[in-house]
C-alpha cells in the first residue's frame, strides 16, 4: 500500500505561481512514476504531468511550458511548480503514484488540493 499527502494548493492571481508537492509512504517501488492530474468541474481528470524515478517526464501540451515537475528520489516527493497561472487551470490537483515494475502495476491516489486561479 502506498499513501500520498499533497501540499501547496490555494487561491492565486493569473499570472502568478504555486508550488505542489506530494509525499508517498509506503511500499514504495524502486521503479515508479509520480505525477499530478487535475479534474476541473464538468470535465474528465487529465494528465497533468509525471516523472519516472530514472526521471522521464510527460506533459500535457496546455502545461508544459509554464508547469515544470520534479522529484526527489530519496524523500519519495514529487514536485510541480505552477508559473504563469491561468484561470484554466483551476482544478482539483491529485498526486499519482503508480508502479511501472511488474508484476502488478498499482495505482494510487492522494485525496487532492485545490488550485484556484483568479481572473
Amino acid at each position: 500500500q502506498v499513501q500520498l499527502v499533497e501540499s501547496g494548493g490555494g487561491l492565486v492571481q493569473a499570472g502568478g505561481s504555486l508550488r505542489l508537492s506530494c509525499t508517498a509512504s509506503g511500499s514504495i517501488s524502486s521503479i515508479n512514476a509520480m505525477g499530478w492530474y487535475r479534474q476541473a468541474p464538468g470535465k474528465q481528470r487529465e494528465l497533468v504531468a509525471a516523472i519516472s524515478t530514472g526521471g522521464s517526464t510527460n506533459y500535457d501540451d496546455s502545461v508544459r511550458d509554464r508547469f515544470t515537475i520534479s522529484r526527489d528520489n530519496a524523500k519519495n516527493t514529487v514536485y510541480l511548480q505552477m508559473n504563469s497561472l491561468k484561470p484554466e487551470d483551476t482544478a482539483v490537483y491529485y498526486c499519482n503514484y503508480k508502479e511501472l515494475r511488474g508484476p502488478n502495476f498499482p495505482s494510487y491516489w492522494g485525496q487532492g488540493t485545490q488550485v484556484t486561479v483568479s481572473s
